[in-house]
């Protein structure tokens, strides 16, 4: 009953702006030669939860800034994954999205073209209207803008006065609204910020053009440096819950409207980010794994497990992705989640004293924070120390390599026995340490070589992934499909300058018969001049299986007709408009350039970004 008469009857209070002419850095509490101080001042809110909380992304965006750059299929792989882990629910309900490139734009269109309702895609844009523009033509419903708060960014950065960057800010938000573009107004660096003489005026603003314009204006309170504190009592311009209160209280934000972004520089991210859904604000903003700029962001993973938490909402997400996730982190981003990270790391649900197998048949719950094998689909791992069994080595081997049901190992395996023996060989001769798993993967390869894949299984999947992206793009371009010689000689040639480690490019008709073919390497010409065009090559495995599957198909090493040296080939059919195979490309990359290509790392992910 109180509760309701608080929200029906609040103080209607208009704010007008303090227009300093000095800019005001709070000396007192940012003393730059000292650590920042916690002020208090002996008042308490008490928490108010909105209606309903929810999970925003910027993992594309903030993100990005502290990873290689995402490839366009990696994003939309990535999107995909948050739909499957809390869009289907509306959970995680929004993701925002640089729109500045090419590239970032085909990322956008690759994730509307899903069709999934959430994660929403919005954009993120500096306050100029040739930005905004650029949101109006991805059609976008909805955009963040970047409108700093604090006098160290209105004065020392963007060189105006309080007046002058409000006035800027409020022209850029009624132009996104005449454009019917829900504009997200970034508060950066609000817990450095006059609250009550610059943010609260603005907000109240903010909120008289969401009304005249019939559009809603949201507003994201970005912790841009990680000063914002949990603690009750503690003053403004650093308490989350104080900053929260003020805009629901004073500006009037409707909590759907209000999110809060913060930043992880004095580890607080997570737990401000909570605070904020605690005293009103139904958004919370958030990366995968906590990746952002500097130290990051709140994870978004953690927000997930901590809704259902705060709400007993188990359906609202479905938390085995998190799992799905950080193993795509690893293999295809090439991401170290530290081992003890929660809810992902390698080893999270370990203990260091080591739970052998027979502890764990006993009673799992004794060491381990909740059902990780069906929330998570993860099984309990096992610290190897000098109480391990043979049946704890086999449970290392079949956990830590994620075998197969077939696959897996039984204690009484001999390359099982031979491990545990070199194990207590050590312990007798007084280690007094865990085997790392480094140390026990070293074990298991010399015991059991025949589990871990081949230099040349390795090489072959990074063809895979270099040529995948590269092909497919070759394939789709209307001059292979053309069947006009000229035209697809001169793509090839286009196409091998810029990839000359692939040696032999060549083309055949749907009934295997060879177009016309091209060499990166001049001097190999004379090599491959064996084989004229109009050969029939369809008893070829590189022809017979992309005529079969319509898919990008990959043969194993084999020694080169033309020139003896040790080869693969990639091939993939060109497709009608009509989707119907007029054709098969093929490329051949000799094995030395792709040893190259595996040492020079960077060279590979060059590749893959384009």
């Amino acid at each position: 009953m109180f509760d309701f008469l608080y929200h029906k009857n609040t103080a209607k209070q208009r704010y007008d702006l303090q227009d300093v002419q000095e800019p005001q850095l709070l000396r007192d509490l940012y003393p730059y030669n000292h650590v920042p101080r916690i002020a208090f001042d002996d008042s308490f809110i008490l928490p108010r939860p909105p209606e309903q909380i929810f999970i925003t992304d910027t993992t594309f965006r903030d993100g990005q800034q502290a990873m290689p750059p995402f490839t366009v299929n990696q994003i939309a792989d990535i999107y995909e994954y948050m739909h499957r882990l809390g869009g289907h629910s509306g959970l995680i309900r929004q993701s925002e999205f640089f729109l500045y490139s090419d590239k970032d734009r085909k990322a956008v269109e690759a994730c509307l073209e899903k069709g999934h309702r959430y994660p929403e895609i919005t954009g993120w844009i500096r306050a100029n209207k040739d930005d905004l523009k650029l949101v109006k033509d991805m059609g976008l419903k909805e955009t963040g803008m970047l409108t700093s708060v604090s006098d160290y960014h209105i004065f020392l950065k963007l060189g105006k006065t309080r007046q002058q960057a409000m006035e800027d800010y409020l022209e850029l938000v009624e132009a996104a609204l005449d454009w019917d573009i829900i504009p997200r107004c970034h508060f950066e660096d609000i817990t450095r910020a006059d609250i009550y003489g610059f943010c609260i005026p603005y907000a109240q603003r903010l909120m008289e053009l969401s009304q005249q314009k019939g559009l809603p204006v949201k507003i994201r309170l970005c912790d841009t440096m990680g000063y914002g504190v949990p603690y009750p009592g503690s003053a403004l311009p650093r308490s989350v819950a104080k900053i929260v209160r003020a805009f629901t209280h004073e500006a009037k934000v409707p909590p759907e409207a209000l999110e809060w972004h913060g930043h992880n520089d004095f580890h607080k991210a997570f737990i401000n980010g909570t605070t904020a859904w605690l005293y009103g604000c139904s958004a919370v903003n958030s990366t995968l794994f906590g990746i952002g700029e500097r130290t990051g962001n709140a994870p978004l993973e953690a927000l997930v497990i901590e809704y259902i938490s705060l709400t007993s909402d188990d359906d609202a997400a479905y938390t085995p992705v998190i799992t799905e996730l950080a193993r795509y982190f690893h293999k295809n981003l090439g991401a170290e989640i530290p081992a003890n990270y929660p809810f992902a790391g390698r080893d999270f649900n370990a203990t260091s004293a080591g739970i052998h197998v027979d502890g764990l048949m006993k009673n799992e719950e004794i060491y381990n924070i909740f059902d990780t094998e069906q929330i998570l689909h993860r099984s309990i791992p096992i610290i190897i120390s000098d109480k391990t069994g043979k049946a704890g080595v086999a449970y290392w081997i079949n956990h830590y390599l994620d075998l197969s049901d077939d696959q897996k190992v039984d204690k009484r395996h001999p390359a099982v026995g031979k491990i545990y023996e070199k194990i207590r060989k050590s312990y007798n001769q007084g280690r007094t340490t865990n085997f790392s798993h480094e140390e026990m993967e070293q074990l298991v390869r010399r015991y059991l070589p025949e589990l871990f894949s081949s230099s040349f299984d390795q090489l072959k999947e990074l063809a895979h992934r270099v040529l995948q992206k590269i092909i497919q793009d070759l394939a789709a371009e209307p001059e292979m499909a053309s069947h006009d010689i000229d035209r697809i000689n001169s793509k090839m040639q286009e196409f091998l300058k810029e990839y000359p480690f692939i040696q032999y490019m060549y083309i055949t008709d749907i009934n295997g018969y060879l177009l016309t073919w091209n060499v990166s390497n001049i001097e190999d010409l004379s090599k491959y001049q064996q084989v004229d065009p109009g050969t029939n090559l369809s008893d070829r495995e590189w022809f017979i299986l992309p005529v079969k599957t319509g898919k990008l198909h990959i043969t194993d090493f084999y020694k080169s007709h033309f020139t003896g040296k040790l080869c693969l080939t990639a091939s993939i059919p060109v497709f009608s408009e009509h989707d119907e195979i007029l054709a098969i490309l093929g490329a051949d990359i000799r094995f030395d350039e792709l040893v190259k290509i595996q040492e020079d790392f960077a060279f590979e992910q060059n590749l893959l970004s384009k």
